[in-house]
Order: structure tokens, then C-alpha cells, then sequence
């Protein structure tokens, strides 16, 4: 992490919210021995968040669904194993800041990036 990060108009509580869902996921899903790493950086106007863990990864198949709503309607999205409300709520609430979050390729775990404008 640089020493020197813009400050951010954010709701603190909200984006703690984010960083701590983020980080719990990758705890749960990281086996022991293995590594979670956090990164913070500014890109251009956005205040970018990294959290990548070593553990099995996101199955391909849910990949499109991960930031979705289950729907009754499609009985594989309401899957146990598909996911929570976490990661849906997690993006919401980077909406409401004028952010986003995705799931970027790794060759190894899972990782997170989430961005807010600066």
C-alpha cells in the first residue's frame, strides 16, 4: 500500500462493510497455510481495492451469477453452494458511492477488485 492515498467522500461504515465481507470471504475459502493479500492503490480518479486469496477459487459456472439476486424462479440460482447476499450487497453498496467491484482472473484463489471515485 503507497503511504500517501487520496482521501475518499465515502460512508465509512459502508465501505468497512465491503472490506470486511471481502476479507471474510477469503478466509473462509482460504485452506490453512494459505496467503490473502490486500492491495490499495489510486488509478487515475479511483481509489482501486484488491483482495485475492489462495484457496480453491470461484466455480466457473457461478462466475455470471456472483453479484446477482437468487430468483425462485431458476432453481440453480438458489443453490446453497451458489454464494450469499454478501457479494449482491457489497456491490450495492459500492453503487450508491459511484463504484463497482468485480472478479478478476487468477491463476490461483479468487480476486476481488473494487473500485470508489475519488
Amino acid at each position: 500500500m503507497p503511504r500517501a492515498l487520496p482521501q475518499v467522500l465515502a460512508d465509512v461504515s459502508m465501505i468497512e462493510r465491503v472490506v470486511t465481507n471481502l476479507l471474510d470471504n477469503a478466509v473462509r475459502h482460504t485452506p490453512i497455510g494459505g496467503t490473502i493479500a490486500l492491495r490499495v492503490w489510486q488509478e487515475g480518479a479511483q481509489l482501486q481495492v484488491e483482495v485475492a486469496d489462495s484457496g480453491p477459487g470461484v466455480e466457473q459456472d457461478l462466475r455470471d451469477q456472483l453479484f446477482q439476486r437468487p430468483s425462485v424462479l431458476n432453481p440453480q440460482s438458489v443453490r446453497e453452494n451458489r454464494g450469499g447476499l454478501g457479494l449482491l450487497i457489497v456491490r450495492r453498496m459500492l453503487e450508491l458511492h459511484g463504484g463497482g467491484i468485480r472478479l478478476m482472473e487468477a491463476s490461483t484463489g479468487a480476486c476481488f477488485r473494487f473500485f470508489v471515485p475519488l
